[in-house]
């Protein structure tokens, strides 16, 4: 049964399974059907937030539940409710709930000297926030604090993913540079002298984690990665590649001059980038995807939903999280500045 089928990673996941030998069961708000899926694949219509649904979506049981939508402790408490129906569950989580060795994390980054410096690369054993109804982060830290709480009860794989990419994401990072393509913008700002790495996962490699742990069950934290992490130059380089176009950059030696200029969805000062080699230890994991071999097809998704919309009705929850991407008077007032 996965939970939140319809979602970016739960369609690729579903048809990963389905085609893996496994009886799947697509949940969703709207019970809908991706045309990818093989035709065996049964739909059913629940929302994540009601017990009621959720509990009669589960009926009489199933084997592995995977949860997409699962954002804080009450949802975790919600699934191991069901420990005697459900054998194992898979639940996605994020990096974000790594802190560094003093406290940092990405929930700090926006205060003075704040930014996390984490290890690289950065292991399963590195310590997380601590649990509270603050932040995505610290829910997330939530759920997965009651997910391994609850042990043989319910054995939880939590995938910690990345920079997750591919089709049908709500807030893609790549749309900062697809968009300036598309507008001809020629030249373009990156701080930190073009090196920001912040680990991408492609819903590939997620899917086959996916996978892998639902044939393996166990109570474990795994990061949810990609096998390479690009710089935010590279990144740049590649999308030009894809769409075809030739480009200036800009390198500063330092932090963006100000937040409508250069200040990438990638941007930080210090790496972001993980360890797979639990994942590769404990389910045999090996990646199936590089970032650049799926790109073209987050590039040709993302020039979709632009075509002939406001990027802010195309991509609301983009501008909620990150603000006018595209300021761009206030980029050629920097580019035109004696220096720049």
């Amino acid at each position: 049964m996965v939970v939140g089928a319809t979602g970016q990673i739960g369609r690729v996941a579903v048809g990963a399974l389905a085609r893996d030998g496994w009886e799947v069961t697509a949940v969703s708000r709207g019970g809908g059907r991706d045309v990818s899926w093989p035709g065996q694949v049964r739909t059913a219509r629940a929302d994540r937030a009601d017990d009621a649904a959720l509990a009669a979506a589960v009926g009489d049981g199933c084997e592995v539940l995977v949860d997409m939508v699962a954002y804080g402790p009450a949802h975790a408490r919600q699934l191991v409710s069901l420990a005697d129906r459900v054998g194992s569950a898979v639940v996605i989580s994020s990096i974000t709930v790594y802190e560094d060795d003093k406290g940092r994390s990405f929930d700090t980054q926006g205060e003075p000297d704040g930014f996390p410096e984490y290890p690289v690369p950065l292991t399963e054993e590195q310590r997380t926030v601590a649990p509270g109804d603050t932040s995505y982060s610290t829910r997330k830290a939530g759920l997965e604090r009651e997910f391994l709480a609850a042990g043989e009860r319910l054995p939880t794989t939590l995938l910690r993913a990345g920079a997750i990419h591919g089709p049908h994401c709500r807030t893609p990072r790549e749309l900062y540079f697809v968009k300036r393509n598309l507008d001809g913008r020629t030249r373009r700002v990156l701080p930190f002298g073009g090196q920001s790495r912040f680990h991408p996962a492609s819903v590939h490699n997620i899917a086959e984690l996916i996978r892998l742990a639902a044939a393996r069950p166990g109570t474990r934290a795994l990061n949810a990665v990609d096998p390479d992490a690009p710089t935010v130059a590279e990144i740049a380089a590649a999308i030009d590649a894809v769409t075809g176009v030739e480009t200036e950059t800009v390198l500063l030696d330092g932090p963006p001059p100000s937040p409508a200029v250069g200040d990438t969805p990638w941007s930080a000062p210090v790496p972001v980038v993980c360890d797979m080699s639990a994942a590769e230890r404990e389910l045999g994991y090996r990646a199936v995807v590089r970032y650049a071999d799926r790109l073209p097809e987050t590039v040709a998704w993302i020039e979709q939903r632009l075509a002939g919309r406001d990027w802010r009705e195309a991509y609301p929850k983009m501008f909620q999280t990150y603000g006018d991407l595209f300021d761009y008077a206030a980029e050629d007032a920097f580019l035109d500045s004696p220096g720049a």
